[in-house]
């Protein structure tokens, strides 16, 4: 079926009227929303969305480690895995892993995996920590 309705304006017209917000809110009924009028207390979004934001988010990380830690991209595909795991969960706070940052810099991935281990994050996450960990000091998944 073809819409006999102009697109545009109505987009225009919802931004108008929803407003746009591109962190969550509580709207005039307390319900969480985002974007356009998104209801995600009781609609919540996608497995496509979900998706889309996954990979944002990942494109997002792989800019930011390439703006703060340029050298990242040396280290082989199971470490480089491993420091964008860690910049995806942590954010900017991964650089205050300064001596795991610098052990890792020297290929020196045992003493990398140590401090990981040593720290907060670690026993935040758990089981990641010690699979993210092995991974870094072996090399290998």
């Amino acid at each position: 079926m073809t819409d006999t309705f102009d697109r545009a304006t109505l987009v225009s017209e919802l931004k108008r009227d929803e407003g746009e917000r591109f962190k969550p809110y509580f709207d005039t009924v307390g319900k969480i929303t985002i974007g356009v009028g998104r209801n995600l207390t009781d609609g919540g979004i996608s497995q496509s969305e979900c998706e889309i934001l996954l990979h944002n988010d990942i494109a997002r990380t792989l800019r930011w480690l390439d703006r703060h830690l340029p050298w990242w991209r040396t280290l082989d595909a199971v470490r480089q895995r491993v420091l964008i795991h860690m910049a995806f969960n942590l954010g900017g706070n991964l650089l205050t892993f300064v001596n795991t940052l610098n052990a890792m810099q020297r290929n020196n991935y045992a003493a990398a995996a140590n401090e990981m281990l040593a720290s907060k994050w670690a026993n935040q996450v758990g089981q990641r920590a010690l699979r993210l960990a092995n991974r870094m000091r072996t090399g290998k998944i």
